[in-house]
Formats: structure tokens, sequence, C-alpha cells
């Protein structure tokens, strides 16, 4: 359901993004730059091989965001609204599915937090829509300023990384300007935590009231950030192709903006620039990803937590896995080795697969093959360069990025069984 779901919104908005209408030259646009587009906005990745403000006319820049604001908030829940606007009943079915994909246990809540998701959604982007169009109205007309606060808010809150500003630049002209990139990243910190940790951290304001998956959250996403940010600064502090050359307060504003837009892709400055250990730094960001039941991408927040969990379990001579003074059952660790395991076989053979078909530099496909499958976004600049092999390389990564997860995740919760019996157990050697 949720494969063929998406990859069918993808092929309408591919169809629709290769009609003249949609290209400011109004002409046809190539099946495949309509298609790596359409994937691109709908896995909310914003890889990109033709410019967004400049290629695409107003009316193909707004498929792109309603296509990227479907695959923001799921497929599922997407449905769902419509479904209520229909006045049609969902079936036990869909409900399931719903379930699933929101991260909610109550199957009797599904549609009443279905319908809390999208309000949240519409209230915060609004939010975020208002700001930036306060703040583009200081130089652009109101038309404008309006068009590019809602894109630029719809695609801040859904991680989705597009731009409408030209040349590739994404947020590099606001590189200086707190006004720009807070706000921009309020929105996508907010929309990479997920409704349901945001709900739990409002209704409970005590850390100790707030939930095992909340806390993990909250707290493993502070520690990222902060490591994150310090890191970069050490990295770059001397690369002036960067944010080497700032003044303190603006290149620490630059490096916390980076270091959170690890689940969005908007940059500020030229990631090609970066020190090759900025790169492998962010990589790390941007494969652990944001929280699950996000409209971010990684193998997320959880799955890194409950492995470093494990570890620390193993350290401490523990048989079981512990968290905040709560057990965690055996068979999630188990699902979250296997997601981690699988994305970094994933990261292998598609930079292995890039990497011959194309002649960059490794450390720049590695960077691209890890933006693409966490569906970030971020790029050295070498994705319009690629030939119709790489793309559909990338356009292959990006789709797996979104759905292999969750995928992966309830085709396991569905396997999961009771044994009947036990085996001898029997001990192998380890290091």
């Amino acid at each position: 359901m949720f494969v063929y779901g998406f990859a069918a919104v993808i092929l309408v908005g591919t169809a629709v993004l290769m009609l003249p209408i949609s290209s400011a030259s109004g002409q046809w646009t190539p099946a495949e730059d309509a298609l790596f587009t359409a994937t691109s906005a709908v896995c909310v990745t914003g890889l990109v091989v033709v410019d967004t403000g400049t290629y695409w006319s107003g009316f193909g820049q707004a498929v792109i965001l309603v296509l990227f604001q479907v695959g923001g908030v799921g497929f599922m829940t997407s449905s769902t609204a419509l479904l209520m606007l229909t006045g049609k009943r969902a079936t036990l079915r869909e409900r399931l599915l719903l379930r699933e994909a929101l991260g909610t246990i109550e199957l009797g809540s599904v549609l009443r937090l279905a319908r809390k998701v999208i309000a949240f959604t519409f209230i915060v982007e609004g939010l975020g829509a208002v700001v930036l169009t306060l703040r583009f109205l200081r130089e652009v007309e109101a038309p404008l300023a309006i068009w590019w606060g809602v894109f630029h808010a719809v695609s801040g809150f859904n991680n989705a990384g597009f731009d409408l500003f030209g040349q590739y630049r994404s947020l590099a002209g606001y590189s200086r300007d707190p006004a720009v990139l807070l706000p921009i990243a309020a929105l996508f910190i907010i929309g990479g935590l997920s409704y349901t940790v945001v709900e739990d951290v409002i209704r409970h304001r005590r850390f100790v009231e707030w939930s095992l998956d909340t806390k993990i959250v909250v707290v493993m996403t502070a520690c990222l950030t902060v490591i994150g940010t310090l890191v970069l600064l050490f990295t770059e502090r001397a690369n002036p192709r960067s944010f080497g050359e700032m003044e303190a307060g603006t290149r620490l504003l630059n490096a916390f903006f980076h270091t959170v837009s690890r689940t969005a892709g908007f940059s500020a400055i030229d990631m090609g620039g970066m020190t090759e250990d900025g790169l492998f730094v962010v990589m790390g960001l941007m494969f652990i990803g944001g929280s699950a039941a996000s409209t971010a991408g990684g193998i997320k927040v959880q799955t890194f937590s409950l492995l470093f969990f494990a570890i620390l379990a193993a350290v401490r001579g523990l048989d079981e896995v512990e968290a905040f003074r709560r057990r965690v059952p055996l068979p999630q660790v188990l699902r979250a080795l296997s997601i981690a395991l699988l994305s970094v076989a994933g990261v292998f053979a598609v930079s292995l697969a890039l990497n011959v078909s194309e002649q960059f530099v490794f450390h720049r496909v590695l960077f691209e093959v890890v933006s693409a499958l966490a569906t970030v976004g971020y790029s050295t600049g070498i994705t319009p360069e690629t030939t119709p092999t790489g793309r559909a390389i990338l356009i292959l990564a990006m789709f797996i990025g979104r759905l292999g997860p969750l995928t992966l995740v309830l085709a396991l919760a569905g396997r999961a069984r009771r044994s009947t019996h036990r085996w001898t157990e029997e001990v192998i050697k380890i290091g």
C-alpha cells in the first residue's frame, strides 16, 4: 500500500511536470528530469537536476509544493484527510495502516490523531509562512514575498529542501541573516521531531512524565545538535569557502543551521566547498536523520539510540537493554540493528554503483548517496551533472530511502511471533 501509493503519486507528478505549463520556458520537460524532480519532491529529498526557482513556472513550483506536502505528511495521512473531506469512512485496513504510519498504539484514536497531525501541520506551516513573508517583503513585492514565504515554510516543515532563489544556491544569499535561517531551522526541527513528540512535550511539562520515545528523541536530538555544531565549528574554522572567515556569531549560526539541517538539506554555504572532514561529519548526521513518524529521513534517531543503549548494556555487562530506567524489548533492538545494517549495506551498494557510472571524486559520490538514501537533499553540486544512469540510481536511492525503513519495520513487525520451542544454546567466538 505504501510503496504503490508513493509510486502512483510520483508518476502523476512526473506526468504533470512534463507538461509545457509546468516549465518557465513553456516547453515540454524531458521525462527523466520530471521523474527525478517528482521523486525528490514526494520523497522530500531536495536533490534537483534543474533549478527549481528558474526552470519551473509558478504552476510547476506549485505542483512541486503539493508533492512534497503529500510526501512529508505521509501518503496514508493525506489519503485519510481526503476520505474525511469526501465524507467517506476509513476502512479497518486503512486504520491499521495509518496506525503504523503514525506510530500510535490505540486503533480507536488513529483517525483523531490523523486530524491532529494535519491541523498541526497547517498551523505550523502557516505561522512559518507569515514570519518568512514579513522578512521577504523587505526585498521583493508582496505577491512574490507571500509565495516565497508559503513555499519555503512548507518545504522547511516537510524537510524537503526545495528553494526558489535560483542558481542552485539554496539559502546562500542569507548566510548572515538570522531572520531567514532561524525560522526555517525552527520549521524543520519541529517537522523532524514528529507531532507525537511535540504533543507529549507540550502536554507533560516535566521530563519524568514524558514517554520513553519522547525522552530518547529530545535528548538525542539535542546531543547531536550540540556535538555537530561544535565539530563543524572546528573542522571549518579556517575554511574560507564555508564559514571560516565569518564573524564569531555568524559562524556559530551557520554551524548550528547546517547541523540541524541534516534532515532538510537547506544550505547557506556551498557544500562543495566544505572540507572533507566537515562533509564526513554531515554524512554521519544525515545517516541518523530525524524522529520516526516525522517528515525527516535517515535511519531515525530512535534506531540509532537503541543501538547506542545496546552498546552501553554490553559494556556494563547487562543482558537487557535499558534506557532512562526503562527496559527495551529485545525484538525492537533486533529491528533497529536490522535497519542500521541494511542501511549501511545500501550506502555501500549504491555508492559503488554511482561511482562506477560517474566520474567524480569518491567522497562527493558517497556524500550524494547518503543524502539521497537519507532523503536530505544536501549536495556538493554533482547531481545536475550526473548521467542518465546516475540519475536513475539516485532516483532509486531516494525511493528506497524514503520507504525502505518504514516498510522494513512493518514487515518485521508483521512477521513477529512467539517461538514455541528453544534450541540448545551454544557460544561463538567474538572479537
